[in-house]
Order: structure tokens, then sequence, then C-alpha cells
């Protein structure tokens, strides 16, 4: 199975670009034994669950028509390290809290030679505050952070009007968006379309995509100061 993975990543984006992800996922793997990045410790079980999960984006107009994008709440470097790899034309901005996280991907992009890519320690509220920042990315993606009610108000403030909040959700995706339904409205979203790559694309993702559209702006007020999306979701 493996391999197989690996041989339909070179048949698909070429033997480079595979050669980095597998040395990429090596050394994160490596890197796992002290410092916890993943549960995943299997590279078969990595390939899958990371690696090809990562870039189901890679499918949709909607992602490739962009040129900047977030990946929020990176942890190490999912689905950022893979898109940025077969994406080098596009800038990835890889966001989380733990600065330990980002140095690790620092470390490893840096001898594996990923170039399109900067690593932003900062919390989400603070992010999105930013005006360098705020309501200036086309993409916004994340994957297994937080519930979406809570995701959105984190991401929707960092996308521009007529781009998209992209994340990956599981087999709870319909009512994650049933209960997100007044945050995503009231920070200027609308949801466009539900994805599952393994159905619609013939791929293997245990993810389902959410194409949440920017089609106004976010009210200044959001997002809330940390901590306050956790304990009070807009509802």
């Amino acid at each position: 199975m493996k391999d197989n993975l690996i041989s339909e990543l070179n048949n698909r984006y070429g033997n480079d670009k595979t050669d980095k992800m597998v040395r990429y996922m090596r050394r994160i793997l490596e890197i796992n034994e002290n410092i916890n990045l993943t549960a995943v410790r299997e590279e078969e079980e990595f390939l899958e669950k990371h690696i090809v999960d990562s870039l189901a984006c890679n499918e949709y107009d909607e992602f490739q028509r962009a040129k900047i994008i977030v990946d929020m709440g990176t942890g190490g470097g999912f689905p950022g390290i893979p898109l940025a790899i077969t994406n080098p034309d596009k800038k990835f901005i890889l966001a989380d809290s733990l600065n330990k996280r980002l140095r690790v991907i620092e470390q490893v992009a840096t001898e594996i030679e990923i170039n399109n890519i900067e690593l932003l320690h900062t919390r989400a509220e603070d992010m999105g505050h930013n005006v360098k920042y705020r309501e200036r990315v086309e993409v916004c993606v994340s994957r297994a952070v937080a519930s979406l009610d809570i995701l959105s108000e984190w991401c929707l403030p960092l996308v521009r009007q007529g781009g998209y909040f992209i994340p990956y959700k599981g087999e709870g995706a319909e009512e994650e968006i049933d209960a997100a339904e007044t945050a995503i409205k009231v920070l200027g979203g609308k949801v466009d379309k539900i994805e599952n790559p393994s159905e619609d694309k013939n791929t293997i993702s245990g993810h389902r995509l959410i194409f949440i559209k920017k089609i106004k702006r976010t009210p200044k007020r959001f997002p809330r100061k940390p901590g306050v999306a956790k304990k009070s979701p807009i509802r």
C-alpha cells in the first residue's frame, strides 16, 4: 500500500515533489520520537492521513486560483507543507500558536528547500486583527483544529471578499455546518458547497472539504479576544 501511494504521488506530481514530501514525512517521524507532532507513527498511515489527505484541495479551482494561502493551526505542517511542495508558485503562511512546532517545520523545510512558506507564531485572534493579514488572503485552510463555529471566527476575518475558507472536516460535516450557520453568516461567509474528495475526485481523503465563500466584510469586532470563541461561540 505504501509503495502504491508513493507511485500514485509520482504519477500525479512528479518525482521531485514526491521525493520532497517523502523526505518531509521521514524527518517529521524521526523528530516525532522526541517532540510530539503527530499520533501517526508508521509511514503508510502518514502518507494516507497526512500527505494524500492534505493534497485534496489541489483538485479544486477555488484553491488553484489563489496565490496566497493561510494554513491556520498548521501543527506538524498539514495541510500547508504538502500543498506548498506541490504548488511552488503560491505563497503559504503557516500559522500556529505553538512556536516549538514552527521551529521544527522551519528546520525541515530548510533542509529540503521548501522556499514558498512563511511561518507565523501567533494566536488566530491576533492574526485576525493584524492589518497585514486581515481580509488580505484568497484562501484559508484548516485541518482538525476546532469545531466549525469557532474555526470560522478564527479564519473568516483573514479572507478577502470573493475568497474562500476551506476547512477539512470529518463525517459530521453537515452537523457542524448546521451548528455554525449563524457564525458563518455573521462573519461574512456563505457555504458554497461540500466536497467529498474520495468520492468525487477518486482520491484518498478522510475529510470532506467545506467551501465557505467570503461574500461580505467581517465586522470589526471579530475575532473576539483569545479564548472567547471557545467559551461562547457565535450562535
